[in-house]
């Protein structure tokens, strides 16, 4: 009992302590509060909405498209000549059967069955030589006398403009048969054929999964062209069709895979345009006349089987 007398007035002296301090309490955080309030607006800070919700009221609704497309990333190749460039935005429209597009003058750009604006003004710059259209990408090809400090940021601000504008990459002409210039596939080389045999069949499947993907991440596309007398024929497209290991490229990447997967498969040939035939027999006279020059002893210059350097005498 005379714990709970003890007790009753310290509670009701405390509760009338709390009661006289409160205010006092309440009163100066509420003028501090009030203070700071005041001192933010003065200094310009004040609530204001956010600014994401009214940035975004205000954009057109193909602005969030053209945000996310204008971050461009660029890749380098095996080729020093060319560049790949990856917009985030697919560039092979979706109802075109062909997995590359490639132009190697400007006339080929206007030129049916699909011509594109943007190659045709990257074809403009001066010191480019081809555009490679991928599924997601683009491969711009230069003259070995180019220099990219120059012709990549002209490349940068034309894939942005054409993404963000809206602009169509490539257009579907309805007259058939391609420029020349303009290289493309009707349809996938790759793709499955009722009338293909079994041994076609694995060398597809084998280039669809494992080499083809190696090849686009390099800027460049690989067409099947046949299979005779156990010798596959392939076309190398994009960055690969002018690199100078092209030829490694194939015998000791392509070729070797096959032969070890397909006993059937006992090598490789690469099919080449005629201005690439040409191209190579100037570059072997000039090869030829540099080995002369340095004498028997020099080292190879051109790896690979049939080089001119695995030639004897």
């Amino acid at each position: 009992m005379p714990s709970n007398r003890l007790l009753q007035p310290a509670a009701a002296l405390l509760s009338a302590s709390t009661r006289r301090v409160k205010p006092a309490t309440c009163g100066r955080l509420y003028e501090a509060a009030r203070q700071a309030h005041t001192s933010s607006q003065s200094l310009g800070i004040s609530a204001r909405p956010r600014p994401t919700l009214r940035t975004t009221s205000r954009l057109p609704a193909v602005a969030p498209r053209g945000a996310r497309s204008i971050f461009i990333q660029t890749e380098q190749t095996p080729n020093p000549d060319a560049l790949k460039f990856l917009p985030n935005h697919r560039v092979l429209p979706e109802n075109v059967s062909t997995p590359f597009i490639e132009y190697l003058n400007p006339r080929s750009t206007i030129a049916p069955p699909y011509p594109s604006p943007l190659a045709a003004q990257l074809m403009a710059i001066d010191g480019v030589t081809a555009v490679f259209y991928g599924p997601d990408f683009i491969t711009v090809t230069k003259s070995p006398d180019a220099n990219w400090v120059h012709i990549r940021p002209e490349v940068f601000s034309l894939i942005t403009e054409a993404i963000t504008s809206g602009q169509e990459i490539v257009a579907v002409s309805k007259k058939e048969g391609g420029e020349d210039g303009q290289e493309t596939a009707e349809e996938d080389s790759l793709s499955y054929n009722e009338n293909d045999s079994e041994v076609v069949g694995m060398i597809k499947e084998l280039l669809e999964t494992r080499i083809r993907p190696a090849i686009q991440e390099d800027g460049g596309d690989i067409e099947f062209r046949g299979f005779e007398d156990g010798y596959v024929k392939l076309k190398l497209r994009g960055a690969c069709r002018t690199c100078d290991s092209s030829t490694v490229t194939l015998k000791n990447g392509i070729e070797g895979m096959l032969m070890h997967y397909i006993e059937e498969v006992k090598g490789v040939h690469q099919v080449m345009d005629q201005e690439e035939e040409i191209a190579l027999r100037e570059f072997q006279k000039f090869e030829e006349k540099l080995r002369q020059q340095k004498g028997p002893d020099a080292a190879p210059t051109t790896p690979g089987k049939g080089s001119l350097d695995s030639v004897p005498g």
